[in-house]
């Protein structure tokens, strides 16, 4: 089922669902199973995969030289969505990025998602790789969202990179794409933002799932802001309960959001990881259930593929 066909099901009233990793190569699908199966008590209508694409390694080849390695730690995306489906008969939808995709490769990926009967897709540009400053598109790929967007919504319309196939099957992918209540990182301005975000909707995104945010009221202001822009459509806030002392460096470096003075204090007090996790968790909590008041369509936890702590807020708040 479409996730805007969710949304008219459940009319107003507010939904869980989660989001998991990919295990590391070489590790067990059952590792993904475990954490699912804690969280099912929640009747999640969909779980989204990410995608995680490939690094490059350099190794000593001898004579002063380096050999380039393509390594990719987490692959399995499309799988772990079939298997997902077949197992707990819930929406799977996968993420799906610019970076490491040429256009054919999108159209493959997508290619076998319909096969598999997987309804909604999220479209990303993806982040550069370790070893660049700035994304940069692989020869013949995407380099912004919105044209990966495009791509989607073509194929939606029996449109192939292909112009001479004829009678040609049309997919029909509801299309998500990312919101930043604190901007994109590399944005020059929250204005600039919303031209994106409009360009993507423009494109044929279906709905936005935000990045992480510690304080209701930015994502509050974001949608006032989004909808001035004339953007009307769902907007699903996107949460992560803080889990760790390291986080509250880590979590600011890597996805550029503030995190709350009264919510730094509490952490600082903390003797332990534990103790951290804790007030994460009541952090979250008393996010959650204000959310769940103004009646957002879904709140959308960021697992990291563990759930002790989202199971937690999760009998808290549902």
């Amino acid at each position: 089922m479409k996730i805007t066909d969710h949304i008219k099901k459940f009319a107003g009233v507010t939904q869980f669902t989660f989001e998991i990793l990919p295990p590391l190569k070489g590790q067990s699908i059952n590792s993904l199973y475990n954490v699912i199966d804690e969280l099912m008590e929640f009747n999640p209508p969909f779980i989204d995969v990410t995608y995680h694409r490939e690094e490059h390694h350099y190794k000593d080849a001898g004579n002063g030289l380096l050999e380039m390695k393509v390594i990719k730690k987490r692959p399995g995306t499309v799988g772990i969505c079939a298997a997902i489906q077949g197992k707990y008969k819930v929406d799977a939808i996968p993420h799906i990025l610019c970076g490491g995709f040429s256009k054919e490769d999108t159209e493959n990926f997508l290619i076998d998602l319909d096969f598999l009967e997987i309804d909604n897709v999220v479209a990303l540009r993806g982040d550069a790789l370790k070893n660049e400053t700035y994304f940069k598109a692989i020869p013949d790929g995407h380099s912004y969202a919105n044209e990966l967007v495009g791509q989607i919504a073509d194929l939606n319309k029996g449109i192939y990179l292909d112009e001479e196939l004829q009678n040609s099957h049309a997919t029909d992918f509801c299309i998500g794409v990312s919101g930043y209540p604190e901007k994109h990182m590399e944005a020059p301005s929250m204005e600039s933002d919303f031209h994106f975000l409009k360009k993507k909707v423009a494109a044929g995104a279906e709905y936005v799932v935000t990045q992480m945010f510690f304080d209701n009221q930015k994502y509050f202001d974001f949608v006032k802001h989004v909808r001035a822009a004339g953007i009307d459509i769902p907007i699903i806030p996107g949460l992560k309960p803080l889990s760790t002392l390291k986080q509250l460096n880590m979590i600011p470096h890597r996805f550029h959001v503030d995190l709350p003075e009264a919510l730094v204090k509490e952490v600082i007090k903390c003797k332990d990881n534990k103790a951290v996790k804790q007030v994460g968790i009541e952090w979250c909590i008393t996010q959650s259930k204000e959310l769940k008041d103004a009646q957002v369509p879904f709140l959308h936890y960021y697992s990291m593929s563990k759930s002790d702590n989202i199971k937690a807020i999760g009998r808290e708040v549902f």
